[in-house]
């Protein structure tokens, strides 16, 4: 390979990786395609001896997967990142959120820390490997709308693709593994019943009445869940179930016809989402009967399920000796269910902290990089060429 046609420094991958704006939302009036960014990164792999395969997401125009692999064999490692960004307040920033800029040992720009900057860092680390000492293959992962549908990650799982035996994803962690997270549910609740005047409330129906009934079943639900589910590794222990908006009614005189609540819930691992919708409809059906009110029930999006990765396995053992700490548990969820579902053990390891990700002025500390690197090689080193 000549010097030419080498994928550029990490500072220039970084800065032409933020450069593509590549916001995923499930708002259409931010949403944009990862094209760009996926066509990128597979221009810099081909010339480092890796295949690429750009994998369009199916029923989504414009979402692509890449799967990079250098090297053959039944096992292997999976370096997995994001390619999409969240939506950004240009007016909260104090640089051009799509120019790298440098300031105070950081490099500021939207993607650099939630994760456009980890594709950099793993490009860094192959450079000068070697493909013909590699015992098992290595692959580079690029996903589709992390941030707002996971469906690339779903799309993956779905093909069963890729294979490997390993896999880390680069979400900012402090360089400190993460070896389990908690679940995502969004859930929507509608009780539609009849309007009348409020003088007489046999005119009609209140779906407002009806939804202060439910709200006393989920909490009660919540308590429940919370006495029972406990996981001592995770900051807040228990399950959460958070109301989030509410909006119903029209006019203070007229009954309450149609109301919506939009809540969250946030399992642990061990706890099944669907058994979890099936718990809430036992407890809400019977509700909406007796107040002959219309019930609706359904998910915001999908869900993320809870993700955990055993304290004994091979790739947590070596990533707590090479980073010096522990594994840990977090709130926020990732990719890593549907990795697992492929059958690789999964970890959750990357630079950069999650306190900056989707914030104004989102920045990589520079003391991160170099680390970043040396870590990502030694495990291409175990578990590709040892």
């Amino acid at each position: 390979m000549t010097e030419a046609n080498q994928p550029p420094g990490i500072r220039d991958m970084i800065a032409r990786l933020v450069s593509l704006p590549s916001v995923s939302s499930a708002s259409p009036d931010w949403d944009l395609s990862n094209e760009a960014v996926v066509q990128t990164l597979a221009e810099w792999l081909r010339p480092l001896g890796f295949e690429t395969d750009i994998m369009p997401v199916p029923g989504m125009a414009g979402k692509y997967n890449l799967i990079a692999t250098l090297g053959r064999g039944p096992g292997g490692l999976v370096l997995s990142g994001h390619t999409d960004t969240v939506p950004y307040d240009e007016r909260n920033w104090h640089s051009d959120p799509f120019t790298l800029s440098e300031r105070d040992d950081r490099w500021y720009g939207l993607g650099t820390c939630d994760m456009k900057a980890f594709f950099a860092l793993a490009i860094e680390a192959v450079r000068g490997l070697d493909a013909r000492k590699l015992k098992q293959p290595l692959i580079i992962l690029a996903t589709a709308d992390e941030e707002s549908s996971m469906n690339g990650a779903r799309a993956l799982a779905e093909a069963g693709r890729p294979k490997a035996r390993y896999a880390v994803i680069g979400e900012p962690t402090s360089l400190r593994p993460i070896r389990m997270h908690k679940g995502i549910m969004m859930e929507r609740l509608v009780f539609e019943g009849q309007s009348g005047h409020s003088s007489n409330p046999a005119l009609g129906r209140n779906a407002l009445e009806g939804m202060h009934a439910a709200i006393s079943e989920l909490l009660a639900l919540r308590a429940d869940w919370q006495a029972r589910y406990r996981n001592p590794a995770f900051e807040v222990q228990v399950p959460t179930l958070n109301l989030g908006c509410i909006h119903g009614g029209d006019n203070p005189n007229r009954i309450c016809r149609r109301c919506e609540l939009h809540f969250d819930l946030r399992p642990l691992p061990g706890m099944d989402m669907d058994e979890l919708r099936s718990n809430i409809l036992q407890q809400l059906q019977p509700l909406a009967r007796e107040r002959n009110l219309e019930m609706a029930f359904s998910p915001l999006f999908d869900g993320v399920p809870p993700f955990e990765t055993p304290a004994n396995a091979e790739l947590v053992r070596t990533c707590e000796a090479l980073t010096g700490h522990r594994a840990e548990a977090v709130a926020f969820a990732t990719e890593a269910p549907w990795l697992q579902k492929l059958g690789m053990e999964t970890i959750v390891l990357g630079p950069g902290s999650i306190d900056q990700a989707h914030q104004p002025d989102e920045y990589l500390a520079l003391s991160q990089v170099e680390p970043a690197v040396t870590l990502l090689r030694s495990l291409i080193q175990r578990f590709c060429v040892e």
